[in-house]
Formats: structure tokens, C-alpha cells, sequence
């Protein structure tokens, strides 16, 4: 049922927690005396009840190994509370990101978690920050990964029991057994009283009808930045590179704050917080026009400029903002002037243009190892060479008397506003309770009986069973006295000036049969409906950029982190093609017409061929192909990718793009990190006779999608490089190297050719594995 005032009042008391703990803990086969980790912590649970009501409730949320349990309250401060929710992660788990929404009038990242293989099996949980939001998703990862684990070696047979299903109007779970040796409770976020500091600092008002980094990924890019002003201890700086090829000015300013990463990222994108007039000086008057998803929304602005140019008019302003979190800790901003049929022009105001910015917010380790974790902070801006500009005469520069100058200021005001208020500083710390820590006596962690674990856990978010508003008890909880760890930050390492010389993948690997006759590719043989490029210039062609471009884990990687410079690709680009269809067209190798079933594709060894399902409207399908010469190494790590269960793919499938050519803002909105395409979207492999096909589907995941939507825009002037490998996560799969690359030039959607007329149904099903 709906929830009472009082009950949405509690809820803005309380705050967002997490912990873990090794699925053999929880077996009753199991050894006691295993050590793991126990995520939970405080969560929003929201959706529509049974009568067709919105809901949002508070809950306390528990993952350990593959079972997750829903509580009303703190079972730790409440031993005799008893799960209301509890379940299995199965293999076909899915958690997606929706971003940041309105839930009961506040700002919340919402995560959907449903099933691969039965759209109407879905459920919501919401968290206080985006911060929280990515560690909930990787603690349903880590689950489902440890449900993986059972199946292979047979011991998780009865998850993929449909007879056995959790029941929504089922009676309580009885508790059969406590697990004991837990090492180490990971609280995600920072507990029930987050929200008491949140309360003063959100606005909670009614909305009308009328508003719904420094480069430091896996790819090499090329700056000449030079510092031309410090002001306040930040430093502004100025690309040559940028102009001498864009004919504009690239600007960025740079500053260290001592807050968390999450904390400047609330600070920043929070249009209701009544202190960002504190540090704000120009886009301190901010409203919320329309959220198009959870990763971008518009916004409109105020400001008047009497403080700093005499005699001129108040300004005001709108513009869209793109925001993405990475798996570093690391966020982006990225923000572009637009307008908005709820924004005509304003009597008494002057439409200000923003110039495209971004900013870019990147966890850095404390000084000498002591203290908390700080964020360097980067804002980038594009100015033209109207006005001002160092290729002038100095005395003719006014760049520091322009409202450039002073948005480029900005982090000045925002690192002496959290130098200020420190308390607001570190809001997001995950927090580690080691297990020399004193716990109440007497109190173990409940757990699920395995013969009780069939039932899965993505009904157990769905809804919520009538009338269980009745059996809440909100008492008073005790705010947990914990001992606060920071945790180990991994920085992506980038090691420069390596001498390029290195051995192919090839020889490196061994993935390929050696003493196999190598079969002759000649690319001149494949024929897709792209063209090759002629030359280093072109457009609407495809080209083999190599590995030269691109950072992979080093040997050392798990000891050291270091990334060194990727060598060629084991596979060659055979050719490219791009279709566009109204309906998602997949398993495209099987089709009699393609290269794959052609007399030289027959000949290879081994083709992998890559569907990129572009979602528009219509469809568009970007298909690579990648050959090699001799045949794959039983036992070698592209076997076990080839050869081996969707598992092991979708936990190894990795992609790094890179914008080589293009709008400065479209870099930025793709970035240059590494993609596990298996856990960030759904894949579909197909292996049949000679070849692998992967058909990433872009649309089921809105972040991916909302990047698509966004590069489209684009697509005709940018070059891009896309590299694919298999993710080493053993030392015995390090050093990692680079399937194939492809670089895509300035693609015209117009040229996409309609899809071949589908085949005979069961002659593309025949042999599927």
C-alpha cells in the first residue's frame, strides 16, 4: 500500500549501509571455518504494489555469497529480526543502473534487477548516492558469480528450478543455521544518519506537472598543455594541441579537494542544495527542467552579473548534462548548451550561451598514506578565438575579466566550501568492520538453509505483499558504533615511454597453434558493405588501427597494477559491415549471404564476428570480423572464451574505445575506460563450425544506450578505435593482449545497407551451441 506521511518522514531520517561473506559459509555442507564478506546496509525499496500503489520503504539489505535477505530493520541492531525478503541470485541475474531519479521526492540512483530470461521478473532498490548504487551492483555481481561457481561444479543444480520459485504471498523463511567465521562486514554507505545532515541541505519541493578527467583509461592521447594563470591556488590551462587543429581554445582548471569523489559529485550535480549558493557564484540558481533518463537531464539558470560588469542585464541560461560513473571511482560531467520549449527567452534576461564544459572528479590516495580520501577535481572548457586569446597582444587579452574566467574558477569556491564543512566532506566512505571489532554477544548471522534455496531473488524485490505496512515496527534504531577503514583506492597505472618493441600477442600467448600451417588472409577476398580506407584519410571507411594506441594489464598487474602499451592484435580485420533493419537482427555469420559462409571464410581456422546492435530508429548493426591464420591452442585462453559457457564470457569479454578524431565533448561523454561488455550489456554467443559470433545488444542497458544517443549526433565527423580482448584476472591469463581492433572513420548512417532477407529458420539454428 501507499506509505503514510510519517512513514516518507522516517524515511529522510535514515540513511544507505552495506557487507559479504563466501557462499561456503552458507552451505550446510559447508566448512564453518571459511572466511568471506558480508555486504549490506540500508536501501530504498520502490515500485508498485498489488493494488497498483507506489511504493518507497525503507529496508536493510543483506548479499552473502548467492543469498540476499530484505529486513525492515538492522538485524544487527535487532537480533530478532527476521527476513521479509529473501532469495537466491541465479545465473540469469541482471542489475542495471537507471541513474538518478525522483523517488518520493528526493534524488535517488536506482538499480533494476531482473532476469535475463524473463522480462516480468524485476524489482527496484534505490541509494543516497551514485557511489552506493555501484557497490550494491557489485555486490549482486560478486553473487552471482559465486552462483556460477556452484553450477560448474554441479553443487547449484536447484537454482534453475522453476517449481521452487520465491513466492511473493509466501510464508516467512525459518532460520535453520547460523554461519560463523565471517572475516570482514563492508558497510555500503554511510548509515541512518546520512540522511539527518542530507535533511538540511535538499529542498524538498513539489515539482509541476510541467518539469520532468585527466586521461587516465586504456588509451594513450596526446596533450600540450600549458599553465597560464594560477589563481587561488587552482591552475587554469591552455591545449596547443587543440587549436592548432580545431582552430578553438581548450581550457581546463585543476585543483585538489579533500572530499571523496562522491561527495564533490552530489555537490556538483544537486540542483535543490541550498548551500551551492555558498560556493556557486554563477550557476548557483539552478532548476530542474526534465529528466530524459537517469543519466541526463536539463537544466535552467539564473545570474546576475552586477557584481562584476557594471551597466549589463541579468543573464540566464540552459543547458543538458550527461553524467557517467566509473569502475575507478572516478566521475564525469559533461555539459552542453540546448534549449527547451519549457525555456522560451525571459523578459529582463539575456540568453547566455554556455560554452561545452565538462568536469571530471578522480579519487586520489591520501598524503603519505594518512587522512581521507581526496578528489582531483578537473574542469574543461571550450572557448573560441573571438575576444581574447594568447595568439593576441597581451594587452589586448581580457580573459580574465570574462565570465569563462570565472566558471573556470569554480573549483576554487568548491574546495574552501568543503575546507569549510568537513563534516559533508566524506559522506560516501564505504566503511570496513574488521572482525577484531566488538560485536553484541551472543548475536551470529542468520542464514538460508540450502534446501531452501531454490527460490530466486529477483521476485523478492517485485512488490510488495498487501498489508505489510501494518507489521512495520519503526523504533528508534541505534546508530552502530563502527571503526572506520579506508579502503585500498586501485588507480589505473599508465606507464610511458616503454620502448614499443615487443613480440606479437601471438608468440607472447601461445593462443594459436604454432606449428600449424598458417593459412594465407587476403583481406581483398571479404567483402562487407563498408569500405576499407585508401590512405590515413577518409571517411565512411574502416580501417586496423593496431595495438599502438591502446594500455593492457601488464605481467605484474595483480602485484602492481601497471598497465603496459598493448602489441598487435592476435586476429586480423577482415572486413566490416553496416546494416540497418527495423527488428534486432542477431547470429548474422549463419546467414547464407555473409562473409563467414563464403568460400574464403570457410577456409580460416577461426573467425570471430562482433554484432554491435545499435538501438535507434531503426535499428543499425555494426559487424566486424576478425580472422586468424591457424587454429586455436586446446587449453589455451582463447579456447576456453571460444569454447568454453557464457559464464566465463561475459566475466571476460572486455572492450576499450577510444574518440582518435572528433568534438572534444563526445571524447569525454565516451571516455577511454575499459568495458566488461559481458556485465555492462547482454551478450548472446553463437558458436557454429568455424566461427564465434557475439551480439552485444547496446539497448539493454540505459547508460550504454544513452552514450549511443549521445555519439549519433556525431557519428559522421569522428573516428573511432575500438579494441576487444579476453580480461586477465589470474596471473596465469597475464599479460593480456588484444583480439582485434578496428577503427571506424566518420560512418554515415545513410549508408547503412538494409539487411539481407532473413534465411530459413532452422538452417541458422543448426549446429548453435
Amino acid at each position: 500500500m501507499g506509505e503514510s506521511q510519517g512513514d516518507s518522514d522516517h524515511m529522510r531520517r535514515q540513511g544507505s549501509t552495506g557487507s559479504s561473506s563466501k557462499s561456503g559459509e552458507l552451505s550446510a555442507t559447508s566448512n564453518s571455518d571459511n572466511l568471506g564478506i558480508v555486504y549490506q546496509g540500508v536501501v530504498f525499496h520502490v515500485g508498485v504494489n498489488s493494488v497498483g500503489h507506489q511504493f518507497c520503504h525503507l529496508r536493510y539489505l543483506r548479499v552473502r555469497g548467492k543469498y540476499v535477505e530484505m529486513f525492515k530493520r538492522d538485524p544487527m541492531a535487532h537480533p530478532s529480526e527476521k527476513p521479509i525478503r529473501r532469495g537466491v541470485v541465479g545465473q540469469f541475474l541482471v542489475v542495471e543502473e537507471l541513474g538518478r531519479q525522483k523517488v518520493n521526492d528526493m534524488d535517488l540512483y536506482v538499480l533494476k534487477i531482473s532476469s535475463r530470461v524473463d522480462d516480468k521478473r524485476m524489482g527496484q532498490i534505490a541509494c543516497i548516492t551514485a557511489e552506493d548504487a555501484r557497490n550494491w551492483k557489485a555486490a549482486f555481481q560478486q553473487a552471482k558469480e559465486e552462483a556460477e561457481a556452484d553450477l560448474r561444479v554441479g553443487s547449484g543444480h536447484r537454482l534453475i528450478d522453476e517449481t521452487n520459485e520465491f513466492k511473493l504471498d509466501g510464508h516467512r523463511p525459518r532460520i535453520r543455521q547460523y554461519a560463523r567465521g565471517w572475516s570482514k562486514l563492508i558497510t555500503i554507505g554511510t548509515g541512518p544518519e546520512g540522511l539527518l545532515r542530507r535533511e538540511s541541505r535538499v529542498k524538498h519541493e513539489d515539482m509541476s506537472d510541467g518539469y520532468i578527467q585527466e586521461q587516465d583509461g586504456d588509451t594513450v592521447e596526446q596533450h600540450e598543455w600549458r599553465c597560464v594563470y594560477k589563481v587561488d591556488g587552482i591552475r587554469i590551462l591552455e591545449d596547443l594541441s587543440t587549436y592548432k587543429v580545431d582552430k578553438i581554445v581548450m581550457m581546463k582548471s585543476m585543483g585538489v579537494i579533500d572530499a571523496t569523489p562522491s561527495a564533490v559529485f552530489e555537490m556538483l550535480i544537486n540542483v535543490n542544495d541550498v548551500h551551492r549558493k555558498e560556493w556557486d557564484i554563477l550557476t548557483g540558481d539552478l532548476e530542474l527542467v526534465e529528466r530524459v533518463h537517469g543519466h541526463l537531464d536539463v537544466v535552467y539558470g539564473t545570474f546576475d552579473p552586477k557584481y562584476f560588469q557594471r551597466w549589463q542585464s541579468k543573464r540566464d541560461f540552459v543547458y543538458s548534462r550527461y553524467w557517467r560513473h566509473d569502475l575507478d571511482g572516478s566521475y564525469s560531467i559533461i555539459q552542453v548548451e540546448t534549449s527547451h520549449k519549457e525555456c522560451p527567452p525571459k523578459s529582463g534576461y539575456h540568453r547566455y550561451k554556455i560554452n561545452p564544459s565538462s568536469w571530471e572528479i578522480r579519487p586520489l590516495k591520501p598524503t603519505n598514506g594518512v587522512g581521507s580520501l581526496r578528489s582531483l577535481v578537473t574542469q574543461t572548457m571550450e572557448l573560441r578565438s573571438i575576444g581574447w586569446g594568447p595568439w593576441k597582444k597581451r594587452y589586448y587579452s581580457k580573459f580574465n575579466e570574462s565570465l569563462s574566467f570565472m566558471f573556470l574558477c569554480q573549483i576554487a569556491g568548491l574546495r574552501d566550501f568543503f575546507a569549510a564543512n568537513p563534516e559533508l566532506a566524506h559522506e560516501a566512505l564505504m566503511t570496513t568492520l574488521p572482525k577484531e571489532v566488538d560485536r553484541p554477544s551472543g548475536r551470529s548471522l542468520d542464514v538460508v538453509d540450502s534446501r531452501e534455496a531454490a527460490e530466486e531473488f529477483y521476485d523478492a524485490i517485485a512488490a510488495e505483499v498487501p498489508g505489510e505496512e501494518d507489521e512495520d515496527s519503526d523504533s528508534e534504531e541505534k546508530k552502530p558504533k563502527v571503526k572506520v577503514r579506508k579502503l585500498k583506492n586501485i588507480v589505473w597505472s599508465l606507464m610511458l615511454g616503454i620502448s614499443a618493441k615487443r613480440r606479437p600477442a601471438l608468440e607472447e600467448n601461445g593462443e594459436l597453434m604454432l606449428s600449424a600451417q598458417p593459412t594465407e588472409i587476403n583481406i581483398t577476398h571479404f567483402k562487407g558493405t563498408l569500405s576499407p580506407a585508401v590512405g590515413n584519410k577518409g571517411s565512411n571507411c574502416w580501417a586496423d588501427p593496431g595495438g599502438k594506441g591502446f594500455m593492457v594489464r601488464g605481467k605484474t598487474y595483480l602485484k602492481d597494477n601497471l598497465k603496459v602499451p598493448a602489441s598487435d592484435p592476435l586476429l586480423k580485420l577482415l572486413a566490416v559491415d553496416w546494416f540497418v533493419s527495423e527488428k534486432k537482427v542477431g547470429l548474422v555469420a549463419a546467414h547464407p549471404k555473409c562473409l563467414v559462409q563464403s568460400e574464403a571464410g570457410k577456409e580460416l581456422p577461426f573467425i570471430l564476428c562482433i554484432n554491435l546492435q545499435v538501438p535507434a530508429n531503426p535499428n543499425y548493426n555494426l559487424v566486424l570480423y576478425f580472422g586468424a591464420e591457424r587454429p586455436i591452442r586446446k587449453g589455451s585462453l582463447l579456447d576456453k572464451f571460444a569454447n568454453g559457457d557464457d559464464m566465463f564470457r561475459d566475466a571476460h569479454f572486455k572492450l576499450i574505445p577510444s574518440i582518435v578524431e572528433g568534438y572534444w565533448v563526445v571524447k569525454r561523454a565516451v571516455g577511454t575506460k575499459a568495458c566488461l561488455l559481458g556485465r555492462a550489456v547482454n551478450c548472446s554467443y553463437h558458436r557454429q563450425g568455424n566461427f564465434l559470433e557475439i551480439d552485444v545488444d547496446i539497448s539493454s542497458s540505459s547508460v550504454a544506450k544513452s552514450v549511443t544517443s549521445f555519439v549519433f549526433g556525431y557519428v559522421a565527423s569522428i573516428v573511432v578505435d575500438l579494441a576487444f580482448l579476453i580480461e586477465g584476472k589470474d596471473e596465469h591469463e597475464l599479460p593480456e593482449y588484444l583480439l582485434g581492433t578496428a577503427r571506424i572513420n566518420r560512418i554515415r548512417l545513410e549508408s547503412a545497407v538494409p539487411f539481407w532477407t532473413e534465411p530459413d529458420t532452422d538452417t541458422v539454428s543448426k549446429g548453435e551451441s
